[in-house]
């Protein structure tokens, strides 16, 4: 048996051997015994599967402080630095403004430097942050701002450093489906992170936070074995799917990053479509967040428990309509029933469109039954848009997707600090009425985005992002001129040839 060809079961078949002229890394240790990608998933789904825990880590952080909060208030515990009203507001957005402020260098970062690094980095670095949230509630309220900045900093490199990885391995005719996967593991987050963080809380307020700091760590420790910048740096992909990834991206895709074209994306209409169906669905996701459970509570009397349990359940909803939406979009794009442009048009603005239609109904519920019932369709009906704005990014700009969704999520943030301040003057006398106006002008803001959204948006590559033409042409294994490969067995003199070979 060959020490590197067939050790461990990596036959000479499934290995790069056959793949002639290709730059290959050297194996890792671990890689001669266990293949760098899940049992039963493809590498690129290992990616989508990994990228959806990040998110469901980092959104179950996102739910440690509010429910620790809660317990606090519940006199579950001893007053802490954190419960004071003068500072409470200033603790809460501390987060979003370290999250606003990364969101476009992340995304020219991650134009330069290997994605995958910065996105693990990102979240590693927010269970840190994580885990030393308790000792800077000890310490001072002004400890615990700084700190709630830096994590709220970090994971805004996470949205930009998404679609830089997805530059390099997500097929055109799959890119729905696989960002879709990532994405729904926000939601996921929030599903499993109230419940989780709520019970753990209630047994020590410390609890979820190093609960979710650790499971984060964990969690990097397997993404840096199994998640690689490109497929051609994977030590152990299959030939086939990277023959398939490759030459279904193009060989412009592996080019060096030129000049940022600014002002073309600044200007572009489908970029601006984008940006906007960013806000809109930020203004009521946050909505949402921010004021179901305290609409529960004022208009149908229910207690903060079964808020929180009640308010989790649209997102799980959510949760299983966004990938079911990214297949259903690939589906029509690769079938060639629709366009490009069509697909993500009827996505964005159909899931905008039912969600304002039953925000309606909302707002005009007098059960708590029908509130409910509506306002689990509105959020589940919401996901299908991820198939839409979300993943348009790769469609008109790839090479710039990590951009264009950094700016796109900046504007979108800004929702958090624009939407509480609108919100609260409206529902600020607690009746019916008033909270039935609120549920209307979330549902307008979704139908200027339907409009804009429908007239502007666009699934073609743009001409200020298409490659030169000599980068136009498609990649191809026997024209690669790199002379070097990682030999699973033989010599690697062997494989040093610069003539084209059928594989």
């Amino acid at each position: 048996m060959d020490a590197r060809g067939h050790e461990c079961g990596l036959d000479e078949q499934r290995s790069p051997i056959s793949f002639d002229e290709i730059e290959r890394p050297p194996l890792r240790r671990i890689d001669k015994c266990i293949r760098a990608q899940l049992p039963c998933f493809s590498a690129r789904y290992t990616v989508a599967v990994m990228t959806f825990f990040a998110f469901l880590i980092s959104f179950g952080i996102r739910c440690n402080y509010c429910m620790v909060k809660l317990a606090v208030r519940d006199n579950r515990y001893e007053d802490n630095n954190f419960n004071r009203t003068n500072w409470e507001s200033v603790i809460d957005s501390s987060f979003f403004w370290g999250y606003l402020v990364t969101q476009i260098p992340g995304g020219f970062l991650t134009s330069f430097y290997p994605s995958n690094r910065i996105f693990g980095a990102a979240i590693i670095a927010s269970s840190i942050c994580n885990l030393f949230i308790p000792l800077a509630i000890d310490i001072s309220k002004y400890v615990l701002i700084v700190v709630r900045f830096i994590q709220g900093a970090v994971e805004g490199v996470t949205y930009p450093a998404l679609y830089g990885i997805w530059r390099f391995w997500a097929p055109p005719l799959e890119r729905s489906r696989l960002v879709t996967i990532a994405l729904s593991g926000s939601y996921a987050g929030v599903v499993v992170g109230l419940p989780v963080s709520g019970y753990l809380a209630y047994l020590n307020w410390r609890a979820p936070f190093y609960f979710h700091g650790i499971v984060g760590m964990l969690w990097f420790t397997a993404f840096f074995w199994l998640v690689f910048e490109k497929p051609r740096k994977h030590p152990t992909i299959d030939v086939s799917e990277l023959n398939y990834i490759e030459k279904s991206l193009g060989k412009s895709v592996h080019q060096a990053m030129p000049s940022i074209p600014w002002q073309h994306i600044i200007r572009s209409p489908p970029a601006i479509a984008i940006v906007v169906a960013n806000f809109c669905r930020s203004w009521c996701f946050y909505m949402l967040v921010l004021y179901q459970s305290a609409y529960l509570k004022q208009i149908f009397a229910f207690d903060t428990a079964q808020a929180g349990l009640v308010g989790a359940l649209p997102y799980l909803s959510m949760a299983i309509i966004i990938p079911f939406g990214g297949v259903m979009a690939d589906y029509l794009r690769k079938s060639g029933a629709m366009t490009t442009t069509g697909v993500r048009k009827l996505f964005n603005c159909g899931g905008f469109g039912f969600e304002a239609l039953f925000l309606v109904l909302v707002a005009f519920s007098n059960t708590a039954g029908k509130a409910l019932t509506f306002l689990t369709f509105a959020v589940a009906f919401s996901g299908f848009a991820k198939s839409g704005y979300n993943v348009n990014c790769l469609d008109i700009a790839p090479r710039y997707a990590s951009i264009l969704m950094g700016i796109s999520n900046t504007i979108g943030t800004l929702a958090v600090f624009i939407c509480p301040i609108v919100i609260d003057h409206i529902v600020e006398d607690r009746t019916p009425w008033s909270w039935s106006n609120a549920f209307l002008i979330t549902a307008c803001v979704h139908l200027f985005g339907i409009v804009f959204y429908g007239i502007f948006a666009s699934g073609e590559l743009q001409h200020w992002a298409e490659p030169p033409v000599e980068e136009k042409q498609d990649w191809s294994p026997t024209k690669a001129e790199i002379t070097e490969e990682t030999a699973y067995n033989g010599t690697q003199a062997d494989m040093l040839t610069n003539k084209p070979t059928n594989n």
